[in-house]
């Protein structure tokens, strides 16, 4: 069987809570419902109930938006993706993605370093 939650208690889960009052930032999930398609509650008697795999997708959102800074329009593009599992051996996984990412920026590292001691090494044989 399917557990529901009230917006509050998702509100609660995913840590949406205002430091000051300690009150469920509900408006927040209401936003990205109109943001995102995936994000589709069940409303009896005009009360929001999330499932458990909302609740996973509305997680990735949040970690895209937050964490990793991400625009609500890149989101909606990673969405269509379908990268939606934190899994370092799936190559559609988010972790693959991070470590595609992390390598591409220590290559462009790498390749900076050796473009500067390939000149500085022209510079010292020119003078000699």
């Amino acid at each position: 069987m399917n557990k529901f939650v009230k917006i509050s208690e998702a509100s609660k889960i995913l840590n949406l809570i205002d430091p000051i009052t300690k009150k469920p930032l509900n408006h927040i999930l209401r936003y990205w419902e109109k943001e995102f398609n995936e994000i589709k509650p069940k409303k009896i008697n005009n009360r929001r109930y999330y499932s458990q795999k909302q609740i996973e997708t509305i997680k990735l959102i949040k970690f895209l938006l937050k964490n990793k800074g991400m625009t609500i329009s890149g989101v909606k593009k990673f969405m269509k993706l379908n990268i939606n599992k934190l899994d370092g051996n799936d190559l559609r996984s988010l972790n693959a993605v991070d470590y595609k990412y992390i390598l591409k920026e220590k290559s462009k590292l790498v390749l900076e370093k050796l473009k500067k001691v390939k000149s500085y090494g022209k510079k010292n044989s020119s003078q000699g």
